[in-house]
């Protein structure tokens, strides 16, 4: 059966329903603490957070923790309730949150590198600590006994990690847009290839193990699909945003893509459709639709006595043409443009209806994201962004397919929820932890008053 026809690209403007705040600074990361309806928060303004929903319906933070530098980045494995923090001086801290998540206990710390650490992992079946540095300094570590087990430099700064477990290969993206692919030993590493497909930087990797996919955004506004696991170098391009791309999540169980644009714009796309790769540009002297000499062509604008014109390109056919034989412009969804491009008369034509029917789904996140999270078992999505602000879907939505999870943001009123400043919040769980020991029955709902 033929996909609805959508003339435009759907875009939605989804109501906030969870608004975690109480940040100074920029919540460079967040995720969603499973089987708990709790958040861990690590931001700029040095704190690391753990938000729990309490019967009111807020969110509290039962941990405030304040770390010696800013925090960059995070990597908690929920087996272990283990959670490791990069930080703006280049050391990787790393504790284990109790059973109630009410307090952090502090293991160790790893001198990783010597500026700030830009991504982190860990790795439960290794036992290794993966990290990426300003210093362009790529490094992992054995958690058990804290040594460093082998580096490599990266040829600038990465922005983007991602490991797989099976293989042990390990993928790097940096600001200059490239993505590098290292097989990692105990002690040492194999560089096994490097490929490059942005003009701009590459800002998210995103590794899907079982497709055997890397996903790649990058501040040129687009998306690249990696087909690793088919060994046959296809790169699809996926272009649906006005901005940079800065986050990336995949949903195995839909095969779906979350894509997150410094705009706000949250795309998610289909990917259990069949996509083309988008064909490389020709190369040519005049339109090769027409014949009419481009302005670099003096010889034959000589012979033909005819005025040089601008060369164009063809999105759907490559061939290089002039304006009036490219005036026409068509989405290409199965190309990954969901937004109309140029493309040579012909093709237009050509093009079905059924073949402009978008393949993607447009929202809005109203907030500058530079983090998403994405719970497949319970439909959650998770943003973190500039404006210092965590947002969050309602608890239990109706299934944890994505599309409805938007729909459900539509639908559904907004609940607000604002946090003490940070200068009074250690006086404050004193106070609630004596009344919590004295007058417990009254506690949960006077402390909750406080924070309204």
């Amino acid at each position: 059966m033929a996909a609805e026809i959508q003339p435009k690209p759907l875009t939605r403007k989804p109501i906030l329903l969870q608004r975690v705040e109480g940040s100074q600074e920029v919540v460079n990361m967040a995720v969603i603490v499973p089987k708990e309806e709790g958040v861990i928060s690590v931001s700029e303004d040095r704190t690391v957070r753990v938000w729990l929903k309490r019967d009111s319906g807020q969110y509290w933070p039962s941990i405030y923790h304040a770390m010696p530098s800013p925090c960059s980045c995070m990597s908690f494995n929920p087996e272990t309730r283990r959670l490791s923090i990069g930080l703006d001086n280049g050391t990787i801290s790393e504790f284990i949150l109790s059973e109630d998540y009410n307090k952090m206990t502090p293991v160790k710390n790893y001198q990783a590198h010597q500026s700030r650490v830009t991504m982190v992992l860990f790795v439960l079946e290794l036992e290794w600590v993966l990290s990426t540095g300003q210093d362009k300094q790529f490094a992992w570590h054995c958690s058990e006994s804290g040594q460093r087990l082998g580096g490599y430099r990266t040829s600038a700064v990465a922005s983007g990690l991602q490991f797989d477990v099976e293989t042990r290969h390990v993928f790097i993206g940096d600001h200059s847009g490239q993505v590098t692919i290292l097989k990692l030993e105990q002690e040492n590493c194999t560089l096994v290839t490097t490929f490059r497909g942005h003009t701009g930087g590459v800002t998210a990797l995103c590794w899907d193990p079982v497709q055997r996919v890397l996903f790649s955004g990058s501040s040129d506004h687009s998306v690249i699909m990696w087909d690793i696991g088919g060994r046959k170098g296809t790169a699809i391009e996926l272009q649906g945003h006005n901005d940079k791309v800065q986050a990336l999540s995949y949903a195995q169980h839909t095969r779906q893509l979350i894509s997150c644009g410094g705009d706000g714009g949250i795309v998610v796309w289909n990917m259990d459709v069949e996509r083309q790769e988008t064909p490389e540009w020709l190369d040519s002297d005049s339109c090769q639709k027409c014949d009419q000499p481009f302005f670099w062509n003096f010889k034959q604008m000589w012979d033909s006595k005819k005025i040089g014109l601008r060369q164009h390109h063809c999105r759907k056919c490559g061939k290089a043409v002039c304006g009036k034989c490219s005036s026409k412009r068509s989405s290409i969804p199965l190309m990954g443009f969901e937004f109309e491009v140029r493309v040579c008369d012909s093709c237009h034509e050509a093009i079905t209806d059924e073949e402009r029917a978008p393949t993607a789904t447009f929202h809005d996140s109203k907030h500058n994201i530079v983090h998403v999270h994405f719970d497949a078992t319970r439909g959650w999505l998770l943003t973190s962004g500039t404006d210092k602000v965590i947002k969050i879907p309602p608890t239990n939505p109706a299934s944890p397919d994505i599309d409805l999870l938007m729909k459900w943001y539509e639908q559904e009123g907004p609940v607000m929820l604002r946090c003490l400043h940070p200068a009074l919040h250690s006086l404050l769980l004193s106070i609630v932890s004596v009344f919590t020991l004295l007058i417990s029955p009254l506690c949960r709902p006077l402390t909750s008053n406080m924070y309204m």
